[in-house]
């Protein structure tokens, strides 16, 4: 059980009525999981939506490089809430099932794209290590680009946030797939 329940629309502010329906109205299509537990404090909600909303729909990364890093990150974090969310978005977006089943086991995927491998260590070390070496700095300016990379960075940093509220507040797993943050 959540630690804290959603705000009830009936009791809703204003301003938590409006941000709420800013989300449901979005790409989302629905108001869910860290983005509702926000609520309660609709300027964060309505903050981090917007930078969820460019992080997740209008980065300049592929969605398979987005989910590959939004699955890491949940991995790393033992978010299942965004785990469930994000599986069927990451096969969409032609993430392999054998890279998802080898992320779910903790255990490194064999990947056969380099810029693939390279969101996947990126993302495990900056996590785990706290710090990004220059070998790996080198390798994201090569292969993604300077935009790419900002926006690599900024995905992490959003879905770590995305992460610690689920953590934080319990977020039980989502009812079903199609439901996302």
């Amino acid at each position: 059980m959540a630690r804290l329940p959603v705000p009830d629309p009936d009791l809703m502010t204003m301003e938590q009525r409006a941000v709420h329906d800013a989300i449901a109205n979005g790409p989302r299509g629905g108001v869910r999981g860290p983005l509702a537990v926000w609520l309660h404090r609709p300027q964060l909600a309505d903050k981090a939506q917007q930078l969820g909303q460019y992080c997740r729909y209008e980065t300049c990364l592929p969605p398979r490089l987005s989910e590959l890093a939004i699955l890491t990150t949940a991995r790393l974090w033992d978010a299942a809430y965004e785990w469930q969310a994000h599986v069927p978005h990451a096969l969409a977006a032609g993430l392999e099932q054998h890279v998802i089943d080898a992320l779910a086991g903790d255990h490194v995927p064999e990947f056969m794209d380099d810029k693939d491998q390279l969101v996947y260590e990126l993302t495990r070390e900056l996590n785990l290590s706290r710090a990004l070496s220059d070998a790996t700095y080198n390798r994201a300016d090569r292969l993604l680009g300077k935009d790419g990379t900002v926006d690599l960075i900024g995905l992490l940093g959003y879905y770590g946030l995305i992460s610690m509220t689920i953590k934080a507040f319990a977020i039980n797993p989502v009812a079903t797939s199609a439901e996302q943050a």
